[in-house]
């Protein structure tokens, strides 16, 4: 492909705008061809098979799902989310997985989310890294609030962005139109795609999954290594 053509492609996908994700039909996303690629299924009641080859990335928006991973079983709340590397079954309640195709994460589960977030970020928002990577750059999941009368300064990310909105309510503002935001809602935002959350009389949370980071421990920077004195 020459450049010209892949500069075309590039701007083609860029402009691909905001996208609300069905979770009562069940709607799914096939990103498999993404530089991270991945899977996108919403399940309400009956869930989604999870395969051997992914690590998946479970939020609950409502209800009371069981999780079957391996030889266990856990019953999750809405709030809760889980992270299982390979196969695994969730039934019952109603949420949104992602699957990181080709990934090995850790099995973890967590939550409900507090009210807030532990660290600032923008506009006086609030974030809670909620999954952190195991190496850097990995993926990672997070927990952001909003309080009320938020006016989220514009800006993009350099990959994708899925999620839910957990409580609360609000605007999601791009160049292709406004968005309302509500409970039980799951969106996808495109890699580059300028966008803005408001919120009004009251605040809003928000789980988001990002495929990448640009933070985490490696071989030569990690807790355990740095906090070993050796004589």
């Amino acid at each position: 492909m020459n450049r010209s053509s892949r500069q075309r492609e590039l701007e083609d996908y860029l402009s691909t705008g905001f996208s609300t994700i069905d979770v009562v039909t069940g709607q799914g996303i096939d990103l498999s061809g993404d530089e991270f690629p991945a899977m996108v299924s919403a399940w309400s009641t009956e869930g989604p098979k999870l395969s051997e080859d992914a690590t998946h990335y479970g939020m609950v928006i409502a209800g009371n799902p069981l999780l079957t991973f391996g030889e266990s079983t856990l019953r999750l709340r809405a709030g809760m989310f889980f992270v299982a590397p390979g196969a695994a079954r969730v039934e019952g309640g109603c949420g949104l997985v992602v699957s990181r195709l080709g990934y090995r994460g850790l099995f973890q589960v967590g939550g409900p989310i507090e009210d807030t977030g532990r660290l600032v970020y923008i506009d006086g928002c609030s974030d809670t890294l909620l999954v952190c990577p195991p190496r850097l750059g990995e993926p990672c999941l997070n927990h952001l609030h909003l309080p009320p009368g938020t006016c989220q300064s514009a800006h993009t990310h350099p990959s994708e962005r899925l999620g839910i909105i957990l409580r609360g309510s609000g605007e999601c503002r791009t160049a292709d139109g406004v968005y309302t935001l509500r409970p039980g809602m799951a969106w996808r935002i495109p890699t580059g795609c300028l966008h803005s959350f408001f919120t009004f009389d009251e605040s809003m949370d928000v789980l988001a999954w990002h495929p990448d980071s640009d933070f985490g421990p490696t071989d030569d920077n990690h807790p355990m290594k740095n906090r070993t004195y050796l004589k």
